[in-house]
């Protein structure tokens, strides 16, 4: 009969890819809670990416790191390693984009995008054609963030942010959104019609690796202190002399066969 095992450490062993599929799947379930979520018009405005993988998620923490760097993020540079060390950390991520609050605006008259009604305030900081938004120029970007959005799609945006979330506490795994990931994830091209992108990471472990972190959590986070007692295990293993060159039964540290009886 078919035996599938489960557990968490050692890492991206048999059994952690087993526990890591059941992270996966409800993350699946998320992406279509996501798209049913209650939205203006019942327009559809969401696009979704889920990402796994020891090499994307690797890529990932590497540009949120390099972000956390740029001229303006002084201020949140430790959000963005820290984060970066739970994007590592995490099953699997998803990414959830809306492609509308850039360049269809709902054109509802409320002024929410910042400036008075009519929309106006959005479409004087587009360059247009044929009364549509060229949503290919990126010339006037001065943010990273490229607004003003139509704020009722970004309002959109959370409710599909909240139905994931919903779903996710339904089927009992961790999950939390980060602007920082969903920065990071635009910038390598995920969710590429959307401007403004939040990340939902998403672990199915004993411990939430979301919450309770240590202060200092890029160099105190579970990785670096297992490999930081790997090392001191593999150097301090080699003091003294090699067991070969001891007598039997001679080895310091060893109970002799009268001391045991």
């Amino acid at each position: 009969m078919p035996r599938l095992h489960t557990n968490e450490f050692p890492w991206h062993a048999p059994s952690d890819q087993n526990r890591r599929e059941g992270a996966v799947q409800a993350a699946r379930l998320m992406m279509n809670a996501a798209h049913t979520a209650p939205c203006a018009g019942g327009v559809d405005h969401v696009e979704c990416e889920l990402v796994w993988g020891d090499e994307e998620q690797q890529a990932l923490g590497e540009k949120m790191d390099e972000l956390s760097h740029a001229p303006g993020n002084e201020r949140a540079r430790e959000r963005y390693q820290t984060e970066a060390v739970m994007a590592r950390e995490a099953d699997c991520l998803l990414l959830l984009g809306d492609f509308r609050a850039r360049n269809t605006p709902f054109d509802a008259d409320c002024g929410l995008c910042g400036g008075p009604k009519g929309c106006s305030f959005l479409y004087a900081r587009r360059r247009t054609g044929m009364g549509q938004i060229d949503h290919t120029d990126k010339s006037l970007a001065k943010t990273p963030i490229d607004g003003p959005l139509c704020q009722l799609h970004v309002h959109d945006l959370g409710y599909a942010v909240g139905s994931a979330l919903w779903t996710a506490r339904t089927l009992m795994v961790d999950a939390r959104p980060f602007m920082t990931v969903g920065l990071a994830a635009s910038r390598l091209g995920y969710c590429k019609s959307s401007a403004f992108v939040v990340g939902v990471l998403v672990a199915a472990g004993a411990k939430n690796p979301f919450v309770d972190t240590h202060a200092k959590y890029p160099t105190m986070n579970v990785r670096r202190v297992v490999d930081s007692a790997r090392r001191h295990y593999v150097i301090t293993r080699q003091f003294g002399l090699d067991y070969r060159h001891y007598p039997s039964g001679n080895v310091p540290g060893s109970r002799s066969k009268n001391e045991e009886g």
